[in-house]
């Protein structure tokens, strides 16, 4: 099969290459999928996409056109691909559910502890030769209260590892995760209740309708001083106006952030010989108590192994079959 692969990168081509094997014609482009690069899977039977393509109504319909019938998602989350359009249109669409979710995880722990004990500045004191500790005040993770916003197989390896700080936890998601309450004594609470209790809230969500803007000027304000907010998940689960507010106003302490609202402009591009163009971001990244990484949180040998293998997965399973297990609808 001709397989047309959007979004490559040095980071995950070899990993791909070894996943297709030789079974299929790959062509791995570094092109993002857009309406202006969409003529670049002509006469492809298959598309791969990352998070930072673009499958909207427009994109999708050409691609049709163009006798494409399968897209494999290289990721969990799904928001970029406009799915009614896709099932109306005849696609069938797979993402990878599952791969390391210890490796955003560990991320979401690695900012929370950075960000808490001012990691990064005080580096920046170091490399200027002073060694006053000042201002590098942070705060004991044991015994506080943290909220867990979404407990899939992600969030929940967050909260075991939360549970193992010694962390009481607190959780909204619209399932109950029987084994992790009895593993964590997790809590689930409504979100109101978890963002007026919380000295800590991390994001493990997915993007949709009903996520989207999760936390904004509503819920910061029902939050105590000083709370500690995290997001591996969806930029767009943040209002990032509303986050500034409330880093102004003293409600969040800090950020930790591996996602932003606006990121397919920025991440995963050079950007070094640009002058800034999205004042927001420069606007967020200013603060010295914020701390973002650029979309990193899966990159680690083991889910980018598991990310390949079940794009293919899902691709050989359609060529044979006509579905994969991961199908999205």
């Amino acid at each position: 099969m001709n397989i047309t692969i959007f979004s490559t990168h040095t980071f995950d081509k070899p990993f791909l290459e070894i996943a297709a094997g030789n079974e299929h014609k790959c062509t791995f482009l570094e092109e993002k999928l857009s309406e202006e690069t969409l003529h670049l899977a002509k006469n492809t039977d298959v598309i791969a996409l990352f998070t930072s393509d673009n499958a909207n109504e427009t994109v999708l319909k050409a691609l049709f056109k163009l006798g494409v019938r399968f897209i494999a998602l290289r990721s969990v989350g799904y928001d970029h691909v406009n799915l009614k359009v896709a099932q109306k249109l005849g696609f069938r669409v797979a993402n990878v559910p599952a791969y390391s979710p210890y490796a955003v995880a560990e991320h979401a722990v690695m900012l929370l502890l950075a960000v808490n004990r001012k990691i990064i500045y005080s580096q920046m004191l170091i490399n200027a030769n002073n060694f006053l500790l000042d201002n590098l005040t942070g705060i004991d993770i044991h015994g506080k209260t943290v909220g867990i916003v979404g407990t899939g197989k992600i969030g929940a390896a967050f909260a075991s590892i939360m549970h193992g700080f010694g962390c009481k936890l607190l959780a909204f998601d619209i399932k109950e995760d029987k084994k992790l309450i009895k593993n964590t004594q997790i809590s689930y609470v409504d979100i109101e209740t978890l963002c007026k209790k919380a000295d800590i809230i991390s994001i493990h969500c997915p993007l949709n309708e009903e996520t989207r803007y999760l936390m904004a000027k509503k819920h910061f304000d029902l939050m105590k001083k000083g709370v500690i907010l995290i997001n591996t998940a969806r930029g767009g689960i943040i209002n990032t106006l509303d986050l500034i507010t409330a880093l102004d106003n003293g409600t969040i302490s800090a950020a930790g952030l591996d996602v932003y609202e606006h990121e397919k402009a920025l991440f995963f591009s050079d950007k070094s010989q640009q002058l800034p163009k999205d004042a927001l971001f420069a606007t967020l990244r200013s603060y010295p108590n914020v701390l973002v990484t650029a979309h990193q949180s899966f990159l680690t040998k083991e889910a980018l192994t598991g990310i390949a293998k079940t794009t293919f997965s899902n691709i050989n399973a359609w060529e044979k079959t006509g579905k994969s297990e991961n199908d999205l609808f």
